[in-house]
């Protein structure tokens, strides 16, 4: 799966420079439009995954291009507002903006922000696949239950959501930095050490021989992968 991509509406030049250069920190793509007119033909060439929206753009304001872009698309829209009364909030939302971040901004903030948004919106669109099956292994997404042989495994949550982050993508390789930002809040600030703790106590779980895993399975020098062989579904 390649990197969310996100276009960043901001005619402040230096701020969207920043605003790009957290974004590509954070592994994210980052494009930036100027006005909204740049921003609406960018949108439908490059269907990007997320929009960070100004509300103070020049000739087309921040609401305008929100109610324009929800014509013909549902791209996540997170709005950067300097006005901070409840109302202009509450406006920015009701426009079809998914969020908002309030001038001046923490970059760190903007960037769980954008984490959150994507995390709902790609949970909205994994709703279609309610379980999973790769020979003994059967995981009900919809029940949180995981079952080895038809035996009920009791898993914990990060356990459970390890699990369904790589049987949503077999063979994709995971960083340990990716696994800690997908599986624990985004604020977690975790060590490489605590998902191989995770992944140790699961593979005790759902492995047949912990010492030699054939389903979780370690890419040595770039993270894990969930090996399905020819049972994927």
């Amino acid at each position: 799966m390649k990197p969310a991509s996100i276009l960043i509406v901001e005619d402040d030049e230096k701020t969207a420079a920043t605003i790009r250069l957290y974004l590509e920190n954070a592994g994210f793509l980052a494009s930036i439009a100027m006005d909204g007119a740049e921003a609406l033909q960018a949108v439908h060439l490059q269907s990007p995954d997320l929009l960070i929206l100004d509300l103070m753009l020049p000739k087309v304001d921040g609401l305008t291009l929100c109610h324009q872009l929800r014509q013909f698309s549902e791209v996540p829209v997170i709005l950067l507002t300097a006005r901070t009364e409840e109302e202009d909030k509450l406006r920015g939302l009701q426009s079809g903006a998914d969020d908002y971040v309030t001038k001046p901004f923490s970059p760190r903030e903007l960037i769980a922000r954008v984490k959150a948004v994507l995390r709902r919106t790609r949970k909205s669109g994994e709703k279609e696949q309610k379980q999973f099956d790769c020979g003994d292994l059967h995981i009900d997404f919809e029940r949180h239950e995981v079952r080895v042989r038809g035996s009920l495994v009791p898993l914990t949550p990060t356990e459970f959501r390890l699990l369904e982050i790589f049987s949503r993508a077999p063979e994709r390789v995971f960083s340990r930095q990716e696994l800690l930002e997908r599986a624990f809040d985004s604020d977690f600030e975790g060590l490489d050490r605590t998902v191989d703790a995770h992944i140790m106590n699961l593979r005790k779980k759902i492995e047949s021989d912990r010492s030699q895993p054939s389903r979780i399975v370690t890419v040595f020098g770039l993270g894990y992968k969930f090996s399905a062989g020819s049972n994927v579904p």
